[in-house]
């Protein structure tokens, strides 16, 4: 069931207590932890799931074994979709894929410098320095979740695409600002 709530203000801390747990775990490793998704916009209406991002140089070296002691599982085959009127490498959308057990929580696992691992950070960027277009898309999201609540399929068949037009919106804003991805949150 898709339900969205008003932002929580303990989104922020649940999501630090994840990702400290993630980095006492892979220890050494190289990596990128963002916070991303809509639990990671400040004021922004979303499903109680927090989303993270881990990112490194190559998608191989990820330690499965590592990852799942923290209390994630895997789930095979996803990638991210391709927004429309873009051609893509299969490269550009792969990664890998994680739900949490304790909590509802996703673990992305993406290569630094890919298409699928700077769109996250981009958009959840624009939307912090946009309160308009936060109201704006929080709006859709409750009224998919109102009419969709028991159709992820056609959830997402909206919600994706609306937020392809986002980034449209997002890519002049980070052209304007010159803006670069975060090193890590």
């Amino acid at each position: 069931m898709i339900e969205i709530v008003e932002h929580c203000e303990e989104w922020r801390s649940e999501y630090q207590r994840l990702a400290t747990s993630i980095r006492n775990r892979l220890g050494d490793a190289e990596f990128l932890l963002h916070h991303i998704g809509s639990t990671a916009v400040p004021g922004l209406a979303a499903k109680d799931v927090i989303d993270i991002q881990l990112s490194l140089k190559d998608l191989s070296v990820v330690s499965e074994k590592a990852i799942e002691t923290i209390g994630f599982e895997f789930i095979p085959n996803r990638a991210d979709h391709c927004p429309p009127g873009m051609t893509l490498s299969a490269s550009d959308l792969q990664k890998r894929f994680y739900k949490y057990s304790s909590r509802p929580a996703n673990l992305h696992i993406r290569e630094i410098g890919r298409f699928n691992q700077r769109y996250p950070l981009l958009c959840r960027d624009f939307l912090r320095s946009s309160p308009e277009a936060v109201r704006a898309y929080a709006e859709i999201k409750r009224e998919l979740a109102n009419r969709f609540s028991d159709d992820q399929s056609s959830y997402y068949a909206i919600k994706d695409p609306t937020f392809d037009l986002i980034m449209v919106a997002a890519e002049a804003w980070a052209l304007e600002i010159e803006w670069e991805a975060p090193p890590e949150d």
